[in-house]
């Protein structure tokens, strides 16, 4: 077999699917304007610093410390002092009915204690039922037993040494630093697949691939020609997102604006190849973006690191989530918008996507039927 290539004819192609899109502005607004609203609408809805979270106190010994201890919790900006039930057991009532997620209570002699002893305790009840949330309050306790000891004994504890911590990259832990450039790689890759996914089986089923099938040119001719406008257009869409994160969210980027543009463009050749590649396998536009759906939201969603940490998953799926696109783009994404990594450091995942955006284009040019047979 004869290994038939002609840019011209690829070209030729890019040009028809370029008037197609023209000709569907509803393709042209999915593949533009609702990555934009998407990372909008989820940047602002996703926050994974808990708030405001309902503390109901029992103050049983209702002294000046026990009110400066409750001060600290509520001066924290985490706790929300519900309610200074009377009774533990009205207190537990509200943690059972959900009208508070935490229960201080204070017991007798709590500052007779400090005076005397150097030292009180406290009991703290937590709902477990939501162990997300549970953990985020955990964290929290640290920072808030520190400051409670420092303003009732005046010194900051018992230690010979004090540890102070530092967050590099996001040094206030800010969520939407943290969401933002994943929402991104996520968005993208639906919306990609999506895209091209389509296109073909649409083809078929307009009956206009016979047509195109009379004519000289070659499978990878068509897959070319048909990647070139979404490429083109992933890219714009990518420059609007970027666009929202800085001026929009106000998050820095650290590193090459030419290097996220070259992740980017091997990462969107990635995802259109695996949308191309389904359109070529399901000829039907229904079948065809159900498997879409499947293969490009839920893989992106939970495996590739844009929630889950992968190095908290089993052995097996660590090494499943290899042969997915946006966990490498994920990693590229973070690494340049927050560390200001060059590419060196990402060697690995520019590597990664390389090969898989080479293998969906080769499964895709191979899998392609030049007859009319289903």
């Amino acid at each position: 077999m004869i290994f038939e290539f002609s840019l011209k004819r690829a070209l030729s192609i890019a040009k028809k699917e370029k008037f197609h899109i023209l000709r569907d502005p509803f393709t042209l607004a999915m593949a533009t304007v609702l990555p934009v609203l998407l990372v909008l609408i989820f940047g602002l809805a996703i926050e994974f610093n808990v708030k405001d979270i309902g503390l109901t106190v029992h103050d049983s010994d209702r002294t000046f410390s026990s009110r400066k201890l409750v001060e600290v919790f509520s001066s924290s900006q985490y706790f929300e002092i519900s309610q200074n039930q009377s009774s533990t057991e009205d207190a537990i009532k509200n943690l059972d009915s959900e009208q508070s997620k935490a229960i201080l209570i204070i017991e007798p002699e709590f500052e007779h204690s400090l005076l005397s002893d150097g030292g009180a305790k406290v009991q703290f009840f937590l709902d477990g039922a939501d162990n997300s949330t549970a953990g985020v309050i955990l964290g929290y306790l640290g920072g808030i037993q520190q400051a409670a000891t420092l303003k009732l004994t005046g010194h900051e504890g018992p230690s010979f040494f004090q540890l102070k911590t530092r967050y590099l990259f996001n040094p206030e832990l800010s969520s939407p630093w943290f969401v933002v450039p994943g929402l991104a790689v996520v968005v993208i890759a639906i919306l990609s697949i999506l895209l091209t996914a389509l296109t073909v089986a649409r083809e078929w089923e307009n009956g206009s691939m016979e047509l195109l099938l009379s004519t000289p040119v070659q499978p990878l001719e068509i897959i070319i020609g048909k990647l070139i406008p979404y490429t083109i257009i992933g890219l714009a869409a990518v420059l609007l997102v970027v666009t929202v994160a800085v001026f929009g969210f106000g998050i820095p980027f650290s590193g090459s604006i030419f290097l996220f543009g070259f992740g980017s463009f091997i990462f969107l050749i990635a995802c259109l190849a695996q949308g191309m590649l389904i359109s070529v396998l399901i000829r039907t536009q229904q079948l065809s973006m159900q498997v879409a759906m499947i293969t490009g939201l839920l893989p992106s969603l939970l495996l590739s690191g844009f929630i889950f940490p992968i190095e908290s998953m089993p052995t097996v799926f660590q090494n499943f989530t290899s042969i997915l696109p946006s966990k490498w783009f994920m990693i590229i994404s973070r690494g340049i918008f927050l560390k200001g990594a060059d590419l060196i450091d990402l060697k690995v995942p520019f590597v990664g996507l390389f090969l898989l955006s080479s293998i969906l284009i080769v499964a895709a040019t191979r899998k392609f039927k030049k007859d009319l047979e289903p």
